[in-house]
């Protein structure tokens, strides 16, 4: 029990009760009694090491004793053997010497019968020479070898008994030596294998006490430990929970500020990009109408006149005015710079240089374009060359026809397809076209001419837009399909799409938002409009008209080229051409691009929007009525 004792003791066991009211005292910090319960398991790391280091040292004894006995009975065995082996060789030689006796053996009994035979070879031929003489002495002779030859096998008999029985004597010690070295051995190997298991039961019996005391001990040790420590973490977790709960509130809290700042930030820098935007916009619209303004104050002495005429001519003519007369006087602006205009510029003059000038700068002026401009004067050069023209005048008309001939290829009005129902149009332009205005317009004409027509508020962007929208469907009594502002434009297309077939509607007419034409991002969504179409019917939009505005000259041909790449335009509406004096662009338009002129727009009412006629724009463009000189 002292060794026991002693034993736990070195183990690191028995601490005082002072050891124990110290770390009872310790409990109270946690960052103290994290500090004890850190040395407590270092102090049971080294305890358990040296433990383990005392083991091993056990252990490599018990290795080295058995080793030993294992040495031991491998040399007993050896010795075995070799006693063994020399029994083995000493029985051999006994087999080798009595195999050379009985070999020595036979041959003395074939000398001795040789030497009989010899004999008796010898006595006949004596006999047969002195058979008769010697008769009694042959007779004697031969009782005494007979008795001699007795002897003899007497003697031999008695040898081979003698070898017979030496041999057996031999085999029976061999036997008997065998039979002892085999009991020895067994009995040496019984011995050395109870001892070897008494030790090794001896051994496992004490290691196993060793051990369940060990394991008593470090249960013991372990359990109060982890008492210990299950406390300790108790507190610790407390104190980590407490912690964690107040830097989840500050972070939810600077989280918080740092999201309204943000959102303040943001909502700064938002409200000062749409202020940039809105200012750069101003800034574009007033570079725009100072431009504008610029090349119309040019031309507006010239037209002053001709517009004050035709003021008086209207006053004296109180009558409702056809659109062939509207239509004269909404080309008022551009007949000033083309057609009419150029009665200036040929009559009573000569074909020269200079007129060709002339002609050149006032086509560039009424916005036809380079390469609109140069074909018309290589035309009319090359027949002036062939001095096909007298005079100026005569080339005045080749133009006028020429220029016809131009609008002639754009002309194919729009036919509403009565096998598709409904016939959708699809609207599309950059902002301020009047695209909002033309779809209006065009539902009311199909409604005039006994066609239902429904309209799809595709413009979610542009603010105010479906409401401007709503106004013309309420004021025709049309249908209107919209959502709210910012909606997404596919679908509400295609809602109306849905209800346009449903409700078995001749004609859908889709606005959607006014985009640049160099905005990719923009484009894209009319790419996708169309796709969604398709879902219904394959075949939709079945017309995607492009509207634009007179006024804006040469940029037109670009709204042109990109919206036919990204939606593939199927006819044109040329806009606000009473506003301005550079409708010219109508001639590049055509003589560019293979696209129809379905309408123009020369008036704010409804009946100036109409069906694209090049002959009628023609007359009207070179009229030369007194009231317009």
């Amino acid at each position: 029990m002292a060794k026991k004792s002693k034993f736990m003791s070195w183990l690191g066991f028995g601490k005082s009760d002072k050891k124990q009211a110290e770390a009872d005292k310790q409990q109270a910090l946690a960052q103290q009694q994290e500090a004890e319960r850190l040395a407590a398991e270092k102090a049971e790391a080294e305890r358990e090491e040296q433990a383990r280091i005392a083991a091993e040292k056990a252990q490599e004894e018990r290795l080295a004793i058995e080793k030993a006995n294992a040495e031991l009975l491998a040399k007993e065995q050896a010795e075995a053997q070799a006693q063994q082996q020399a029994h083995a060789a000493r029985l051999a030689e006994q087999e080798a010497q009595m195999r050379l006796e009985q070999e020595r053996v036979a041959a003395q009994r074939a000398e001795q019968q040789r030497l009989n035979q010899e004999r008796e070879q010898a006595e006949q031929d004596e006999k047969l020479a002195i058979e008769k003489a010697n008769a009694e002495l042959l007779a004697k002779e031969q009782a005494e070898a007979q008795a001699q030859q007795q002897a003899q096998e007497a003697r031999l008999a008695e040898q081979e008994a003698q070898m017979r029985l030496e041999q057996e004597r031999i085999a029976a010690e061999q036997v008997e030596a065998e039979r002892l070295e085999q009991q020895r051995i067994a009995q040496e190997q019984a011995e050395a294998e109870r001892a070897e298991q008494e030790r090794i039961a001896a051994e496992q019996a004490e290691a196993e006490r060793l051990e369940q005391e060990r394991i008593a001990a470090e249960q013991a040790k372990a359990e109060r430990l982890e008492q210990e420590r299950i406390a300790a973490e108790a507190e610790v977790e407390r104190l980590e929970q407490e912690r964690i709960a107040a830097e989840q509130a500050e972070a939810e809290r600077l989280e918080q500020e740092r999201i309204a700042a943000e959102q303040a930030e943001a909502e700064c820098l938002e409200q000062a990009r749409i202020a940039a935007e809105a200012e750069a916009e101003r800034l574009e619209h007033e570079r725009i109408a100072a431009e504008q303004a610029e090349a119309e104050r040019i031309e507006q002495e010239r037209i002053t006149a001709e517009l004050a005429k035709e003021e008086a001519k209207l006053a004296e003519k109180p009558k409702k005015e056809g659109f062939f007369s509207r239509l004269k006087k909404g080309l008022l602006k551009t007949r000033v710079n083309i057609g009419s205009g150029f009665a200036s510029i040929f009559s009573g003059k000569k074909i020269d240089d200079d007129l060709f000038e002339d002609l050149e700068t006032q086509l560039l002026t009424a916005d036809l374009g380079v390469d609109t401009t140069m074909k018309l004067i290589d035309s009319l050069t090359d027949a002036a060359d062939r001095k096909q023209l007298k005079d100026g005048d005569a080339l005045y008309e080749l133009m006028k026809q020429e220029m016809a001939t131009m609008l002639k290829t754009a002309e194919q009005p729009l036919v509403v397809n009565t096998d598709k129902k409904p016939f959708v149009i699809l609207m599309v332009g950059v902002n301020g076209v009047g695209k909002t205005t033309t779809i209006g317009k065009l539902a009311k004409q199909f409604q005039n001419e006994g066609k239902s027509v429904m309209l799809a508020a595709g413009d979610t962007f542009r603010a105010a837009a479906v409401e401007q929208l709503q106004v013309w469907g309420e004021r025709n009594s049309i249908p209107v399909i919209a959502q709210h502002t910012g909606a997404d434009s596919a679908s509400v297309v295609f809602d109306a799409f849905q209800a346009a077939k449903a409700r078995n509607v001749d004609v859908l007419i889709a606005d959607t938002a006014g985009r640049l034409q160099n905005k990719d991002n923009l484009m894209q969504e009319l790419e996708k409009i169309a796709r969604v179409m398709k879902k219904i019917d394959p075949d939709a939009p079945h017309e995607v008209m492009l509207t634009i505005d007179a006024g804006t000259g040469q940029n037109a041909i670009s709204q042109v080229n990109l919206f036919n790449q990204c939606v593939g335009l199927t006819g044109i509406t040329l806009s606000k051409l009473d506003g301005t004096a550079k409708g010219g662009v109508i001639f590049a338009v055509a003589d560019k691009f293979n696209i129809p002129i379905r309408y123009i727009g020369v008036g704010e009412g409804i009946d100036d929007l109409r069906a694209f006629k090049s002959d009628d724009f023609i007359d009207a463009l070179f009229s030369q009525d007194e009231d317009d000189v």
